[in-house]
């Protein structure tokens, strides 16, 4: 039981009541109706429903409560999704000169928010070793598209049409290939070594006159580094081609690698994941990309300029001709920008050297505790994240790692993310990030090492999990290709049988 009743509740649709709504919206003008169209009038009143506000406000509380939130409880897929976001970037989002402003307010009226994002980029130009920067994409997958457009405009201005081949490791986020896809190129995957990095020699017979880029993900989802970054560059930039980095563990070398000093060309960052603002359940984000000399004149447009006087303003339309056009409405998702300009500007260089170096640590003391419960594939020191197995686990007592997660719900964690990447079997990629205390490391990896003996005491209370939560385990297949996106009373044999 809560305050308000039960955890889970009717929906409003069933809580409403005619006569319920309070009268508080007052009475419509008697001819209000005749002054719409009356092909554009309902036949019969919307069925929305009615309930005084107490009733509302307690209902949408209760579905709050029901989440479980990065300000409530530990995120094991950390700072890929759900890093902590400071309260101060918060204040800072929410400042007037900002959330207030018209986003097609004149320039003139617009110089502190021009002015922050000009400086953000070139904060983040810092960071990555790039030499100029687009804040206009809104996620990830949006900078990774815009990166490969302009990789394409570059050899279409050079000639070079007949290069229609991205490579990608097969370690990559799932977004590198349908990113590659989706901007008319083959995609040629190159299997992983024994040691978790790329195959060279594999990666080496893939490059050819029709290879147009390269993408990469460095520390890659398996959480290493990888080794021979430099001889992958070299062999890309020597067959021709163009280097594209996935950004998305930025946070792992923050301070400790430059990824356009190493060779890339182009690069994305999660802003709204590295530099806070949280990305799980589909929020805002924000996916800026930064290009090396070659790619400048593609960058997407407008771009933020100062001018001689010292005067911010947005590009003139036709200024650049050979840009890529325009990616997202006005300059990005301003808010998520400024989060990510205060999160930069409270840290410092030296402060996110130290997020880099927590991260690490935090990742590889978990990856300790947990080597001798679970298999760990790759044994050597990982990033920010590592991948843990249940493969054994699952050879001897059937107990598969969604069970497992399931389990870890129990135990008041959110599970980390699993079954990726594909390239292990019965993975979990867990990714604790640096603001977590030791004893809420140590909490979690008790709570896996007590399932793991679960599942040779009593498996049946693992496959069964979990036992604690609002809803049972759910029938996720039929979810993902039967959902149910609007409410609607049961009828027949779709009511489902009391018990």
């Amino acid at each position: 039981m809560s305050v308000v009743g039960e955890k889970l509740q009717p929906t409003i649709f069933e809580r409403g009541r005619p006569g319920r709504g309070g009268g508080k919206i007052p009475h419509p003008a008697p001819d209000a109706l005749d002054r719409i169209p009356a092909a554009a009038r309902r036949t019969v009143p919307a069925a929305l429903p009615e309930m005084n506000e107490p009733d509302v406000v307690r209902h949408y509380v209760n579905l709050s409560q029901l989440n479980y939130a990065v300000d409530t409880g530990f995120y094991p897929l950390g700072s890929c999704t759900m890093k902590f976001n400071p309260k101060l970037n918060e204040w800072a989002a929410r400042l007037p000169g900002f959330a207030d402003l018209h986003p097609m307010a004149p320039d003139e009226v617009a110089q502190g928010t021009l002015q922050l994002l000009w400086e953000l980029e070139r904060a983040l130009a810092e960071i990555s070793g790039m030499r100029a920067v687009s804040l206009q994409p809104a996620a990830g997958a949006q900078g990774e598209l815009t990166g490969i457009l302009m990789i394409r405009a570059y050899h279409h201005a050079r000639g070079e049409t007949e290069r229609d081949e991205v490579l990608v490791p097969d370690s990559s986020h799932g977004t590198n290939p349908a990113t590659a896809s989706m901007a008319g190129f083959k995609t040629i995957t190159v299997p992983s070594a024994a040691d978790g990095g790329v195959d060279i020699e594999r990666f080496r017979a893939a490059l050819g006159p029709r290879t147009a880029a390269v993408m990469i993900t460095n520390p890659s989802t398996l959480g290493l580094f990888e080794t021979r970054i430099g001889e992958l560059l070299d062999a890309v930039h020597e067959a021709g081609a163009l280097a594209y980095m996935d950004g998305a563990n930025l946070n792992a070398i923050l301070g400790r690698f430059k990824p356009g000093e190493a060779g890339f060309d182009v690069m994305h960052f999660n802003v709204h994941k590295t530099f806070s603002t949280p990305h799980g359940g589909g929020g805002p984000g924000a996916g800026p990309v930064g290009v090396g000399e070659a790619l400048i004149p593609y960058l997407p447009a407008p771009r933020v300029l100062r001018d001689d006087d010292g005067t911010f303003r947005l590009e003139r339309v036709g200024e650049r001709p050979t840009s890529i056009g325009r990616l997202r409405s006005f300059v990005g998702n301003t808010g998520v920008l400024v989060r990510a300009y205060a999160y930069l500007r409270a840290h410092g260089g030296s402060g996110l050297r130290e997020v880099s170096d927590d991260a690490v640590l935090a990742a590889n003391y978990l990856k300790h505790r947990l080597a001798g419960s679970y298999d760990i594939p790759y044994d050597r020191p990982c990033k920010h994240e590592f991948v843990a197995s249940a493969a054994t686990i699952k050879k001897r007592t059937g107990v598969r790692t969604l069970d497992i997660a399931k389990r870890l719900i129990d135990y008041g964690f959110h599970p980390p993310t699993i079954y990726f990447p594909l390239i292990v079997d019965e993975g979990m990629l867990i990714e604790p990030t640096e603001t977590e205390s030791i004893e809420t490391l140590d909490a979690f990896a008790d709570a896996l090492i007590a399932i793991a003996a679960e599942t040779e005491s009593s498996p049946e209370l693992v496959t069964s999990a979990p036992h604690h939560a609002p809803v049972r385990r759910l029938d996720e297949a039929a979810a993902a290709r039967q959902p149910n996106l609007r409410w609607r009373a049961m009828r027949g044999a779709e009511t489902p049988c009391p018990d």
